[in-house]
């Protein structure tokens, strides 16, 4: 071991969004807690750290997936990553966060112990082993494997003479200036890169098994002043509740909604269908949005494409396409979802039995069943993530507050002992390839109570602020 073990009352893992989010909260509504964040990596940021491909950016609008204490200041709803760090590295500072934060921590496991009452994380920090103890524990690192991206399964890739790139690991050193460049996949991050890719090179490619909706959307708001600034971010959200609450009561006239607006965007002679005419219904997978549409205004200059189809095969400089289509090829981008890994694989045990999360019902949205003093922030999916992971730890802060309150040493969400059916719908409500391989290691919600989906953001943080967080917990002095 490096150094005797440190005691915190309370650990934060992870500096990206949720964490520092859960951060401001904790030391506003616990100002007398001790609490320090444990950042594997080298910076904050999570996602918006990792990823530095051309253009990366959020796709949703940074009113509502910006700080409800530190509103988006900047004019435009979509923005860049590097614009989104720089926000939040804005954020830490004005609140002394940046302080806190411990970064190249990485935590492989964590213990709890029911006779200390504390959890006992096991934390490499530079190739030294450290162990760091607390009451609580704060897990806030994402939705995805950070280390390992999705493998694309792709007939001949392996023969392919030009460059393959994931997008999670863009290469620096990578110059598009004149290539061609076959981007396979269609979800956000393909509908991002092609309007930037095309900027320079010689022709660019999307080519796709199955479309996704896209949506064109205005990407300026001119609001300086702070208060107009959170009216704008209430705005934001009623749009956003109406136009999901819109999209799933009437699917059918959603569709042809968004496809008529598709059809007016497309250069003469592409068609919507068989390019842009999705099997699903709308919101059964993320809606992709083109600000100020980027992307289509690519399409009509002539440099990009889609191709839409199954791939026989990659040769050594082109794509062939299972109808003859043939797409040349210097480098091929790989851009077909992420790995999902919940939790950031931190190994997780209570006195000594493993935790596994599959299966495991959520409590409130912010705790797993069976799992004491643990708030596990997952967002929403189909709206901004931070209300969703906002919610969950105003909802961890009030449990908190309660026990010191009253002396009491742990709280473990447990089941009803006549036990209760998990309820169909997961945690992670989309139909897309990359989530339909991991349901099986996801949690579940329940039918009833405190165990019941989220999903509505206007009530879950009424509840959050007011509501009932004692039903389905159970105590230990």
């Amino acid at each position: 071991m490096a150094s005797p073990p440190e005691t915190f009352d309370l650990i934060i893992i992870g500096a990206g969004v949720s964490g520092i989010n859960a951060a401001y909260r904790v030391q506003t509504e616990l100002p007398h807690l001790n609490y320090a964040i444990l950042e594997g990596r080298d910076d904050i940021g999570g996602t918006w750290d990792l990823f530095k491909y051309p253009g990366v950016r959020s796709d949703s609008d940074l009113y509502t997936y910006s700080f409800s204490w530190n509103p988006w200041p900047h004019p435009n709803p979509i923005a860049e990553g590097p614009l989104i760090k720089e926000y939040l590295k804005d954020s830490i500072k004005q609140h002394g966060i940046d302080h806190r934060i411990r970064y190249r921590h990485k935590v492989q496991s964590m213990d709890w112990s029911s006779k200390s009452q504390q959890w006992t994380l096991a934390v490499d920090h530079d190739g030294l082993a450290r162990e760091i103890k607390a009451q609580f524990v704060i897990l806030g690192t994402g939705y995805y494997d950070y280390e390992t991206p999705r493998p694309a399964t792709i007939p001949g890739l392996e023969t392919f003479k030009g460059r393959v790139i994931h997008p999670q690991f863009w290469p620096q050193d990578f110059d598009h200036t004149n290539q061609r460049i076959v981007i396979v996949g269609s979800g956000s991050t393909a509908i991002t890169l092609l309007p930037n890719l095309a900027k320079t090179a010689a022709k660019v490619v999307m080519v796709q098994r199955s479309p996704t909706y896209i949506a064109s959307s205005n990407n300026s708001q001119p609001v300086s002043a702070a208060p107009l600034r959170r009216l704008v971010r209430l705005f934001y959200h009623l749009m956003a509740f109406l136009g999901v609450l819109f999209y799933r009561t009437f699917p059918t006239r959603a569709r042809n909604r968004l496809l008529r607006a598709t059809k007016a965007q497309l250069p003469p002679g592409m068609e919507v269908d068989p390019h842009f005419s999705p099997r699903y219904r709308v919101w059964d997978e993320r809606l992709c949005f083109a600000p100020d549409g980027d992307f289509f205004a690519a399409l009509r200059r002539g440099n990009a494409d889609v191709v839409t189809g199954v791939i026989r095969r990659v040769t050594a400089d082109a794509v062939e396409m299972e109808g003859g289509e043939r797409v040349p090829a210097d480098a091929i981008v790989t851009a077909t979802g992420l790995n999902m890994r919940l939790g950031g694989d931190i190994a997780m045990r209570v006195d000594g039995r493993g935790r596994p999360m599959a299966a495991r019902a959520v409590w409130r949205g912010a705790m797993l069943q069976d799992v004491p003093n643990l708030c596990f922030l997952l967002g929403y999916v189909d709206m901004s993530w931070t209300p969703g992971v906002d919610s969950a730890v105003l909802v961890f802060v009030r449990v908190v507050r309660l026990m010191r309150r009253c002396g009491l040493g742990a709280a473990v969400p447990r089941l009803p002992a006549a036990g209760m059916p998990l309820s169909e719908k997961s945690v992670w409500p989309l139909r897309s390839t990359y989530a339909a391989e991991a349901q099986e290691r996801l949690p579940k919600y329940g039918r009833a109570g405190p165990w019941r989906p989220r999903g509505n953001v206007l009530l879950d943080y009424v509840h959050s602020r007011w509501g009932d967080v004692v039903a389905g917990l159970q105590f230990y002095a």
